[in-house]
C-alpha cells in the first residue's frame, strides 16, 4: 500500500466562498481610493489663449496619481488575500 505525498494544499469543499466578507470590504476601499485619486486629477486646462499653471499642482501630478496607484496595488492584494481560518 503506497502513502500518498501530502501536497500542502488547502482542499476546500464547494461550500465555501474563495472570497469572504474581508476581500469585499478591502476591494471597497480600494475602490474608493481610486475614484479619489482620478478626482483630484481632475481639472480646468490650459487653451491656447489662456495658460492655465494649476496644471502643474502638486495635486493633480502628485496627489492623484500616488492615490490611484496605491487603490490599484490594495485592489490586487485585497483579491489576492487569503482569509485566516480561526480554529
Amino acid at each position: 500500500m503506497k502513502k500518498e505525498k501530502d501536497s500542502g494544499l488547502i482542499k476546500e469543499n464547494s461550500q465555501t466562498m474563495p472570497l469572504t466578507k474581508k476581500n469585499f470590504i478591502g476591494m471597497a476601499i480600494s475602490g474608493a481610493l481610486i475614484v479619489v485619486g482620478f478626482l483630484l486629477m481632475l481639472g480646468g486646462s490650459s487653451t491656447p489663449e489662456e495658460f492655465n499653471p494649476d496644471i502643474f499642482s502638486v495635486r493633480r501630478i502628485v496627489v492623484g496619481p500616488f492615490l490611484a496607484f496605491a487603490g490599484f496595488v490594495a485592489m490586487a492584494v485585497a483579491i489576492a488575500v487569503r482569509p485566516q481560518d480561526h480554529k
